[in-house]
């Protein structure tokens, strides 16, 4: 598991697998994706997400604060038949301040969980959307099984479900007992302060002016399709309806989410 988040090309073609197979079909139930469609992705790391969209022709844009990862995109899309509908930028996306900044589909998968002062992020985003664009989010609620990301552990504790729900100082006591090094632990004990729910995440974006366009839990992550094997698989309609209880066997929720 650990390969995958070492392995950025392997991470990139995942990405786009799973979004040229579901969250390409998701976002499409409310705007038609053509050639020209803006798209634009925030934490787009090396682009993988964007890569589907390329394909088809869109006008494409990826920020990421991580200038290795933006390189890193430029060398995997150089040969890309579209490469010229492509722009890649290395900056947090407070320092944008383009009046071109203006797209159809804005997309977070496996971001917002990372993010700090989300009300704060969901106000600002907004900007950018055209006045029918959507937002798409995907994300692993808190409570899950991985919701903190500890598949990223070096050690065992990789494998070990809901982990990250240990109280501050037994965590961090754990991991480093696990050896895991101390960058590794002050990432993971960052995502336990930003990780988010699936109540909390809602709440936040009626409070910005948003209307859900679409929703979808799923037990079964669609991205666990590449990764390990298995089918998506819905959470079904009675464990979708139980508040805070889902948070801990919901592995993703997709939202489709617009401007009121």
């Amino acid at each position: 598991m650990q390969e995958r988040h070492t392995n950025r090309k392997l991470y990139f073609e995942e990405q786009a697998y799973t979004t040229q197979k579901y969250v390409i079909p998701f976002i499409s139930k409310q705007i038609e994706i053509t050639p020209a469609t803006r798209v634009l992705e925030i934490g787009c790391g090396e682009g993988g997400n964007l890569k589907p969209f390329m394909d088809l022709g869109c006008k494409c844009v990826g920020i990421d604060i991580v200038e290795s990862q933006i390189n890193n995109a430029r060398e995997y899309f150089s040969d890309h038949p579209n490469f010229k509908n492509l722009e890649l930028i290395a900056s947090d996306i407070y320092d944008i301040q383009r009046s071109d900044f203006q797209f159809d589909v804005i997309i977070l998968r496996d971001v917002i969980e990372h993010i700090h002062n989300q009300e704060r992020f969901m106000d600002f985003v907004k900007r950018f959307m055209t006045a029918n664009g959507v937002i798409f989010f995907g994300f692993p609620p808190w409570h899950n099984p991985f919701g903190g990301h500890q598949q990223i552990c070096a050690s065992r504790l990789s494998k070990v479900p809901y982990l990250h729900l240990l109280p501050y100082s037994l965590y961090r006591w754990v991991l480093r007992k696990g050896g895991e090094t101390e960058g590794k632990i002050d990432a993971l004990i960052e995502i336990k302060d930003t990780g988010i729910t699936i109540e909390r995440f809602e709440r936040i974006a009626r409070k910005n002016g948003f209307e859900m366009a679409e929703r979808q839990l799923y037990l079964f992550n669609p991205n666990y399709e590449i990764k390990f094997g298995l089918k998506p698989r819905r959470a079904w309609p009675i464990f979708r309806s139980l508040p805070y209880l889902r948070n801990f066997y919901t592995t993703a929720g997709y939202y489709l989410l617009r401007a009121k």
